[in-house]
């Protein structure tokens, strides 16, 4: 019940913003973009995949010697969940690479832990990178927008970091579940705060990941330049990023399947409030999820395959 009414809420929002923006002015829109823009857009997100996946198996240094997996299965697991998030709210995404990971004899507390110190350090560079873009924020005419998605977002990456950082507040966590009546959450909870706190003696690697994250977040608001630049939008890259970060904390709120209508609600918002115009910023917002569906080709040819790319003796723990 709950997926097919994500998936009502994507159509609808959609269907609202098709309707606005005029469908025959968003096709036009589309058929004219430049190619060469697109392409150049279609190689920068070949790179923040690669990107992407680096700073995850740099996350995976503080699992239980010895459980790391191989590279291979490590890639593969990746590159599908990708694949994956194309159907599914972003969160299910995580439980699908966290689960995979927990049948290569990794622990699934330590495979979720991974799974969320990723989230929440990508989490953490879009913020930093909108904060950055504050000082034209106003210029664009999403001053307001942007300040209030950073507060969350930077109120969110804090309590994480409490919890990883300081053991009085992952004592806290355990407190508040064992008001839960359940062993199962206790011991899972449990579970879960002691491998998300072994990342407070991986500095080095934190840094990385945050690092590659940010560079990860600045290529996306390029990419969405490109796009904007292919379909005659003129908007200085300044301006996009000051605004995509926050498309892309929006795009992280697991109410539709892979963002779809809350990506088109949230381009044609911010970037019609930065001068562009409906249909413009509606084919913008199409062919920016479309890109991330061809960086995650590679994960669909793998998870077609997936019977013959599973390594032997791979099993839950």
């Amino acid at each position: 019940m709950t997926r097919i009414l994500r998936i009502l809420v994507a159509v609808v929002l959609t269907a609202i913003v098709f309707y606005t923006a005029h469908p025959s002015e968003v096709v036009r829109a589309g058929a004219g973009a430049d190619l060469r823009w697109l392409g150049a857009a279609v190689a920068l997100v070949l790179i923040d995949r690669t990107l992407m996946a680096l700073r995850w198996m740099d996350l995976l240094s503080a699992l239980t010697p010895g459980s790391r997996p191989r590279l291979p299965s490590v890639l593969r697991i990746f590159f599908v969940s990708s694949f994956v998030s194309n159907f599914v709210p972003s969160v299910a995404a995580d439980m699908y690479r966290a689960y995979a990971l927990a049948r290569h004899d990794v622990h699934l507390a330590e495979s979720t832990a991974s799974v969320l110190m990723d989230r929440v350090l990508g989490v953490l560079s879009m913020a930093i990178v909108g904060a950055c873009a504050l000082p034209f924020a106003r210029e664009a005419g999403v001053e307001r927008g942007l300040i209030a998605a950073l507060s969350v977002a930077f109120v969110a990456c804090a309590a994480a970091g409490m919890v990883v950082f300081s053991e009085r507040a992952a004592a806290g966590v355990l407190w508040v579940v064992d008001l839960v009546p359940l062993k199962a959450v206790h011991r899972a909870t449990s579970a879960l705060t002691e491998a998300v706190r072994r990342y407070s003696r991986h500095h080095a690697e934190l840094a990385r990941v945050l690092a590659m994250s940010i560079v990860v977040q600045a290529i996306r608001v390029v990419q969405a330049w490109c796009l904007g630049e292919a379909l005659g939008i003129d908007l200085p890259l300044l301006t996009y990023f000051a605004v995509v970060p926050v498309i892309l904390l929006i795009m992280q709120i697991p109410i539709t399947i892979n963002g779809l209508g809350t990506t088109q609600v949230a381009f044609v918002t911010l970037l019609g409030a930065s001068g562009a115009g409906a249909a413009q910023a509606t084919a913008l917002s199409i062919l920016f999820l479309v890109l991330g569906v061809i960086g995650s080709l590679p994960g669909g040819v793998l998870y077609a395959f997936a019977d013959t790319v599973e390594p032997p003796g791979a099993h839950a723990s």
